[in-house]
């Protein structure tokens, strides 16, 4: 996709890309945070992108908000910041090395221990620990995407945390308060490569 084609898609536009498994919430993730951005009057475009459809296999979703109209189609082939829901995905995560976005990971581990391309910046969560402790699916696929919304809202900046939990509380499919007590967790818990005081968003240029 050119630059043209991003000129023409409305001003402000922010495009993301996220990545999970079938049964942990990475469409539900993207439609949340697309909610939580028009609740906040911007224009907002989510749909996902199948491969095999089941529970497990790849799933990835695109994002895009922007001030005003957007009139792109395509999927996002150069995302300005990027959600990975499981890690083992991440040998497949492309990121484009013009870009210097967040990459927010599904992950107990520090954001050093990920390697990411230059300039992209690490951000990582437990989600995977966040909401087993909510009681959010059960078995080895807990359902990690309103925590990984609320971390992915801290670090970017792109939506507050207010907007965020008043899109769980209207979309959420199920146990919508458990769903917001884990994003608001992530929300505290989500640590950062280039961490500075008040909120991670501030980082961005």
């Amino acid at each position: 996709m050119g630059q043209s084609a991003r000129a023409g898609a409305g001003s402000g536009l922010t495009e993301i890309r996220l990545h999970g498994r079938g049964g942990q919430g990475t469409v539900v993730a993207s439609q949340l945070l697309a909610r939580a951005a028009m609740l906040e009057g911007r224009g907002v475009q989510a749909f996902p992108d199948f491969g095999v459809e089941r529970r497990g296999a790849p799933v990835t979703a695109f994002l895009r908000v922007a001030d005003g109209p957007i009139h792109l189609r395509c999927k996002v082939y150069e995302p300005d910041h990027v959600l990975v829901l499981d890690p083992q995905l991440l040998p497949r995560v492309d990121l484009p090395t013009h870009k210097a976005g967040w990459l927010v990971v599904n992950s107990p581990a520090s954001p050093g221990a990920v390697e990411a391309a230059a300039p992209w910046r690490v951000a990582t969560v437990d989600a995977v620990r966040i909401a087993r402790a909510r009681g959010l699916g059960g078995g080895a696929l807990p359902i990690v995407n309103c925590p990984m919304a609320g971390a992915f809202a801290r670090v970017t900046g792109l939506v507050k945390l207010e907007s965020l939990v008043a899109a769980i509380r209207e979309s959420a499919p199920s146990a919508p308060e458990a769903n917001v007590l884990a994003a608001q967790d992530a929300w505290e818990a989500v640590v950062a490569a280039e961490e500075s005081p008040g909120p991670l968003g501030a980082n961005l240029p």
